[in-house]
């Protein structure tokens, strides 16, 4: 699972102008109609069925925290991941913010979302976890040894499954979130300065491919907790799979573990989400929708001169201002 999981690069290679992700090459209502009207893909429009026999329920997916440290070992050489520099373009808020901006990467996976944000803005600090220790360690190395970036004191990563447990209170302790004072803790991490309870919550915390990587249950309780270290007015800057992107067209009938979500042979797990369910779920963890829509991109895989057609869903959601 862990998120930062989602974030796999497409056989074949990524889309070839980052510039472009934020764009509309094609009507996603156009796809939609294409797809609906296709019966091979009439089985990714089936209601999933709660049982598999009238008396046999299906088998439960294994853990996806540990799909995702599994597979983040397979691919231990950080070269499966590029840096996601195209961020940049679709949430320039992090490019703008000033005085010592906050923020929290969920599922950082081996740091292609830090890097360049680190880069880009010297008053930037970035807290950033993942349930894989493995990776953590990686994104570290990685994080540490590229160019441009100076990451001392300003990187700090910790170990979680944020699919199931709540983020530590040093992030934003539960005084801090109800009243301007702040007490002494007995014991701290060593980021913490003598005198802090905690760091402050955050301004900004970055999603990109992680919740399509957990559990469909698990999404609402995911992103409260999100929600829960943000500042009052802070950001989450949401990208993830859309519906019908060719990579859901692509799973099999036997690969449903559920509407619209789908586990690959190595265990991971892949959800792809409407406009209406992102609301939903940021609405539910009462965060206020900024910009919602489908990013639409065609683009051609230059080794075998295929068009692909992908898509994903781009949002900004704030925590209301107090």
């Amino acid at each position: 699972m862990e998120v930062e999981s989602g974030r796999e690069l497409e056989k074949g290679g990524e889309i070839e102008a980052e510039a472009e992700y934020h764009s509309h090459d094609f009507e996603w209502e156009d796809l939609m109609a294409e797809v609906e009207a296709d019966p091979a893909f009439s089985y990714h429009l089936a209601p999933f069925p709660g049982t598999t026999t009238a008396t046999t329920p299906p088998a439960p997916p294994p853990p996806s925290s540990e799909a995702w440290r599994s597979f983040h070992r397979r691919h231990a050489s950080g070269r499966f991941f590029k840096e996601r520099r195209y961020l940049l373009k679709e949430f320039p808020e992090l490019l703008n913010s000033k005085d010592c901006a906050k923020v929290l990467e969920v599922g950082c996976g081996n740091g292609s979302t830090v890097a360049p944000i680190l880069r880009s803005n010297q008053s930037i600090t970035v807290y950033a976890c993942d349930c894989s220790k493995d990776t953590l360690e990686k994104a570290n190395e990685i994080v540490s040894s590229t160019k441009g970036i100076d990451a001392k004191d300003r990187f700090h990563l910790f170990q979680m499954d944020v699919s199931k447990e709540a983020f530590p209170d040093w992030l934003f302790c539960k005084v801090c979130q109800n009243s301007s004072h702040h007490k002494m803790r007995k014991e701290h991490p060593v980021l913490l300065r003598e005198n802090q309870c905690c760091v402050g919550g955050m301004d900004f915390i970055t999603m990109i491919f992680t919740l399509s990587a957990i559990p469909l249950d698990t999404m609402s309780a995911t992103i409260e907790r999100c929600a829960s270290v943000l500042k009052p007015g802070g950001l989450v800057l949401f990208r993830d799979y859309g519906l019908y992107d060719m990579t859901m067209l692509r799973f099999l009938p036997h690969q449903r573990v559920g509407f619209r979500e789908y586990m690959r042979s190595d265990g991971t797990l892949s959800y792809f989400f409407s406009l209406d369910m992102v609301r939903k779920l940021f609405h539910a963890a009462g965060l206020l929708e900024l910009e919602l829509d489908y990013c639409c991109v065609r683009s051609v895989n230059r080794k075998n001169d295929k068009r692909m057609q992908r898509v994903w869903v781009h949002g900004k959601f704030q925590k209301p201002p107090v």
